[in-house]
């Protein structure tokens, strides 16, 4: 609001026969600006946790994807021969087979019946048919989702027409999976890795099989309000006869059901769930932390800032560590040997006598190794004086000593004496409630077990 303002002014500057006479005021002050940082990281901080929480658990959600899926089509494959009534078992569970009347007038007319099963252990029916099928667009969802890194949107208008191959100079082959325009209305191409590759390929092979091909349907845009063309969408799945783009919705409740499920096993998964965009600030944070360069990250994000990747990336305290540890590396490789020669006796004496020397009558003093004292031992004036907690009892006898010393020199009209005592009066103090400060905070039970010995 505030820059349509500006250009208004700058219009009736350049044409003020059209734009003078709407030039006014801003409207919206300058105070309404105030704490537009603040907000931005505390947003930024929230988002971070938010990775920080979900990256530990995510080997978990797709390990539990993708053995339940796997699950399902082994039961799917071993009960669908059976009759009614017949047992089979499947990773040591045991399954019965059983018909519904509607099965049975489905296969009578020469259908394709549901395959339906009771688990013995705990009487529970279960239609394997469409648990598996759930399975499989559940496991490919997520797999999709958190190797390319693609928006919720973009992920939904993937097709059969998304996927290239790219020969480089040296005959190398690589797959290409065609982002279409979505938020920012641009198309971007992602290479598309073994594992990304696996994942769609074996969405097509599931749309194909029995010889058939991926049916063309239309797709309803939420947010441009139209119908697509009929296009042969990757993420679609029949609804009762008629097959449909999966909605964005059906992701986030089947991400929330697996949640729920984990919760009841993984205490890690009882407060927070799993939605379609976490997984793309997940693969923005693996991506920049483990070394490729944020603008191409932007690039196969699809951010037109680098910015909004930078907002993306949570840094964790150990790729601090890992990343600062490499830099002394490659510093300490591009100095002189001779700067790290090995320590002599008396250059290790002399470092230990220079800490002994530090110690005074009411604490420690914080200066450098090699340093000086540059204040004459004036300790009680010195900045670099810590005060040890134990040593309060000692200012106060200082403290008295001083006043007295004060009130001798107020009557000898000694002046001079009379400013640095005040002087020294006043750091006294502040370094005193300075100590007992820290005293009231520090230290911190850590709770670290207490070693005795034998």
């Amino acid at each position: 609001m505030r820059s349509f303002y500006t250009d208004l002014h700058s219009w009736a500057v350049e044409e003020p026969e059209k734009w003078a006479q709407w030039v006014a005021p801003c409207p919206v002050p300058d105070g309404g600006l105030r704490g537009v940082t603040v907000r931005q990281r505390r947003r930024k901080e929230r988002m971070d946790d938010r990775v920080r929480q979900r990256q530990p658990l995510l080997p978990v959600l797709v390990a539990h994807l993708e053995d339940r899926y796997h699950h399902l089509q082994a039961l799917l494959q071993a009960a669908s021969p059976l009759t009614n009534g017949e047992t089979v078992t499947v990773n040591g569970q045991t399954y019965q087979r059983i018909w519904t009347p509607a099965d049975d007038r489905r296969a009578r007319q020469g259908g394709q019946a549901n395959t339906r099963v009771r688990d013995v252990a705990t009487e529970k029916d279960i239609n394997v048919t469409t648990a598996e099928d759930l399975a499989f667009w559940e496991f490919a969802a997520v797999e999709v989702l958190r190797h390319a890194g693609i928006r919720i949107e973009e992920l939904l208008e993937l097709t059969h027409l998304s996927i290239r191959q790219y020969q480089r100079p040296n005959g190398e082959v690589i797959a290409l999976l065609v982002i279409a325009p979505s938020k920012t209305d641009r198309e971007r191409v992602i290479s598309m890795s073994a594992e990304l590759f696996a994942v769609i390929a074996a969405i097509i092979r599931r749309h194909t099989q029995h010889g058939r091909t991926i049916p063309l349907i239309q797709r309803y845009d939420n947010h441009e309000c139209r119908m697509s063309d009929p296009m042969p969408f990757l993420f679609q799945r029949h609804t009762g006869a008629v097959p449909r783009v999966i909605a964005p919705a059906t992701v986030l409740v089947m991400l929330r059901r697996r949640c729920a499920e984990l919760a009841e096993q993984h205490p890690g998964f009882q407060a927070l769930s799993f939605t379609p965009h976490d997984f793309r600030r997940l693969l923005a944070t693996d991506l920049v932390n483990n070394g490729l360069p944020i603008h191409i990250g932007a690039a196969l994000l699809g951010h037109l800032n680098l910015q909004t990747t930078r907002g993306y990336v949570a840094v964790f305290n150990e790729d601090v560590v890992r990343h600062y540890q490499e830099f002394l590396d490659r510093r300490r490789q591009a100095r002189s040997a001779e700067e790290y020669k090995p320590v002599t006796d008396s250059e290790w004496s002399e470092f230990e006598e220079h800490f002994d020397r530090r110690k005074v009558e009411l604490g420690g003093c914080r200066r450098p190794y090699g340093s000086d004292c540059q204040h004459e031992h004036s300790c009680l004036k010195c900045p670099m004086l810590a005060i040890n907690p134990k040593i309060l009892p000692r200012l106060d006898e200082i403290e008295e000593d001083l006043l007295a010393r004060r009130a001798r020199a107020e009557r000898e009209a000694w002046l001079g004496e009379v400013e640095g005592i005040d002087l020294t009066l006043t750091y006294l103090r502040q370094k005193r409630d300075e100590t007992k400060r820290l005293a009231r905070i520090a230290p911190v039970g850590l709770g670290m077990p207490v070693i005795t010995p034998r």
